[in-house]
Formats: C-alpha cells, sequence, structure tokens
C-alpha cells in the first residue's frame, strides 16, 4: 500500500471509530446489556474488545495470552468480561472516541485489518439493535478489497460451498451458486460466522444464515 493509501485507510478508520463512539454514546443505559451478534457478548463486551488494543501494551498482551494457554479467543473473551464489569459505558465510549488515530494493526492484517476490525464488531452491535446503521460506502469498499475470504471461512467455520453471495447495493460478489441477496455489509457479516436476524437476506440458502 502507498503512502497516500495508507492515509486514507487510516482517515477511515479514524471516521468509523468516531461514528461509532457517536451511537454509542446516544444509547440508553440498558442497551448496552442487550445481546450482540457475537455468542455470549453483550454491547459492553463487544466494545471493550473494540477497545482491547488502546490499553493493553505488547507485554500485558504477551501475559493475557500465556494466562490463556495461546488460545487467542480465550484471551479475548476472558479480557473483554473484565474490562466490561470494570469500565462504564460513558468510559468505553469514550476511549473509542479518544483513540479515534491510534495506530494499531492486527498481526499481519494491516490499517485494511483495522478498519475491518472496527466495521465487523460496529455491526456486532448496531445489526442487532436495529439501528440500521449503513457503514459509508468508501470504508465499506476498503474492506471488501482487503477481505481474505478463505482465511474468514477457516477461522469462523463458515461453509458456503455451492452459494453465490451477491450484494444488492453494490456490485459486489462471491462464490458460485445458488445466489443469495443482501446488503454487502450483511454478507461480510456471513462469512465471518454470523447468524443475522431474519428479513436482512433473500434467496433459498439464507434460512442457513439466519438466527
Amino acid at each position: 500500500m502507498d503512502m497516500t493509501t495508507e492515509t486514507e485507510v487510516r482517515r477511515a478508520i479514524a471516521a468509523e471509530r468516531r461514528d461509532l463512539a457517536d451511537v454509542l454514546t446516544g444509547l440508553p443505559e440498558r442497551t448496552w446489556d442487550e445481546p450482540t451478534l457475537c455468542a455470549g457478548w453483550r454491547v459492553r463486551e463487544v466494545v471493550a474488545h473494540m477497545t482491547m488494543p488502546f490499553h493493553y501494551s505488547a507485554p500485558r498482551f504477551v501475559i493475557e495470552m500465556l494466562r490463556s494457554r495461546g488460545n487467542f479467543a480465550r484471551m479475548a473473551d476472558r479480557c473483554a468480561r473484565r474490562d466490561a464489569a470494570s469500565l462504564s459505558s460513558g468510559e468505553l465510549a469514550a476511549m473509542l472516541r479518544d483513540n479515534a488515530d491510534h495506530a494499531w494493526k492486527p498481526p499481519g492484517g494491516g490499517f485494511v485489518g483495522a478498519l475491518s476490525h472496527e466495521v465487523i464488531h460496529g455491526l456486532d452491535f448496531t445489526v442487532p439493535l436495529g439501528l440500521d446503521r449503513r457503514v459509508p460506502e468508501d470504508r465499506l469498499r476498503i474492506v471488501l478489497g482487503g477481505f481474505d475470504t478463505s482465511k474468514s471461512l477457516k477461522f469462523f467455520g463458515v461453509d458456503v460451498r455451492g452459494i453465490e453471495l451477491r450484494a444488492d447495493d453494490l456490485d459486489w460478489s462471491i462464490g458460485d451458486g445458488t445466489p443469495m441477496y443482501g446488503a454487502a455489509q450483511d454478507l461480510i457479516l456471513v462469512l465471518c460466522g454470523r447468524k443475522l436476524p431474519e428479513g436482512r437476506l433473500r434467496g433459498e440458502p439464507s434460512r442457513r444464515f439466519v438466527a
């Protein structure tokens, strides 16, 4: 990625974090305890996970991984639950906003991976809450352009063999077979192992991916 493109991606990351912080700031307190698309996590656990890179140093991250015997999923779950219990909703939202320009990148994912992280986890709580937030198209196209489908399907254990995922809001599709339609942001969630609410997907295969 050249410097111009990297700058654009970093601006998109900052804008997404600020937008999500605005959404969170406007939520009633009780909504922070609503379930999300991440099984077992409420809104506050998802946001705690999103803000983890901002206050965990590299040495602390290593220590937490050792405590979880090298299992990242176990470590992320334990830390999200602990931070969600110790930080208020206001503190979590402020942490996301105050670190909008933070230079964190997921290992091997670069800044596009960081943007994908924010977009997907933002959808994890806005979709089940019925907030009807649309990720701005320029950010969504960056995510789609850098999406590693094979890696995601393997990591989340998603089987989309024989299905063509076809966006009905962008010129984007992936796969071959029986078409399944939906907004591009919803199809990304499918590829990341999420089960969606009724009515967001269309086509014969859609029933497999509905909660």
